[in-house]
């Protein structure tokens, strides 16, 4: 299913489309069939379910249209499931912008549950839901995350809903991008991956300080083979600038590395 043409720049809960819905609904952006591209099950074929919306802002999004301009079509549950049933994979990976900024993400974990598919949630770790979740793959942002005026997709910031407002977006992300609770939580609760997107060596010192703070609050082990690091870069031009340096800093630190197999393969192509 492509990005809705018609949907609103930005998630408002009160959509009238959501509220003719009968039960559960979400604003779905993409839904679609690939191979899963990053972290431990890289490779794997799966259904992806792209959520819109996000509670963070980070400067080189991948999905544009979910955080920065997000558009979407509401779905209801039912209509969901049923799309995810007409492929052919057992793993469901929900994603987005932010899939738990959705209470009834919740609700369609469950029935993914109950359906025997396995299940990873693409989280920014900020949020924590009681749902069946097979793996947690948490990728907290950095300090390098921030957008500023002059490492913005814009040039500037932007409101909730679009419009321009400089630093806004920067106050707002910078505030919000780490949660030391929920991410205790999250790790406490399922299997778990951190993934840091890394951008060049000096993000390193503030990952061990995270790893350091999250160990101390987490009543599980965190292991540093659950730690990868990812290469910046939503194109294959800029993954070529990144990836290897990234590696050597997976192999310095004694972390993995995980690739982006969807750019490598598609670039930048939606519904990848």
């Amino acid at each position: 299913m492509p990005v809705s043409d018609s949907a609103d720049g930005h998630v408002d809960d009160g959509d009238q489309a959501a509220a003719d819905i009968d039960g559960p609904a979400l604003p779905i952006n993409e839904l679609f069939t690939s191979l899963q591209g990053e972290g431990t099950l890289a490779g794997v074929p799966s259904v992806f379910v792209r959520t819109s919306g996000c509670n963070l802002r980070c400067w080189f999004c991948d999905s544009y249209h979910t955080s920065w301009e997000p558009t979407h079509a509401w779905l209801g549950l039912e209509e969901i499931i049923a799309e995810i049933e007409s492929f052919d994979a057992d793993h469901v990976v929900l994603t987005g912008g932010e899939p738990l900024l959705h209470e009834e993400s919740v609700a369609l974990l469950e029935a993914l549950d109950d359906r025997g598919y396995h299940t990873t949630v693409e989280t920014n770790g900020t949020i924590d839901r009681d749902a069946p979740i097979d793996l947690a793959s948490i990728s907290p942002k950095l300090e390098s995350s921030t957008p500023t005026p002059a490492r913005a997709p814009d040039g500037g910031g932007a409101s909730a809903n679009g419009s321009k407002n400089e630093g806004e977006w920067e106050q707002r992300h910078e505030a919000n991008r780490i949660d030391l609770e929920a991410l205790a939580a999250l790790v406490e609760a399922t299997d778990f991956q951190l993934k840091f997107v890394v951008t060049d060596e000096s993000d390193m010192d503030e990952i061990l300080e995270l790893l350091a703070d999250l160990r101390d609050a987490a009543d599980v082990p965190v292991p540093d083979q659950n730690v990868l690091l990812m290469p910046e870069g939503a194109t294959r031009e800029r993954l070529a600038e990144t990836r290897n340096r990234t590696a050597d800093l997976a192999l310095e630190y004694g972390f993995r590395y995980t690739p982006r197999l969807h750019v490598d393969l598609w670039n930048d192509a939606p519904e990848t």
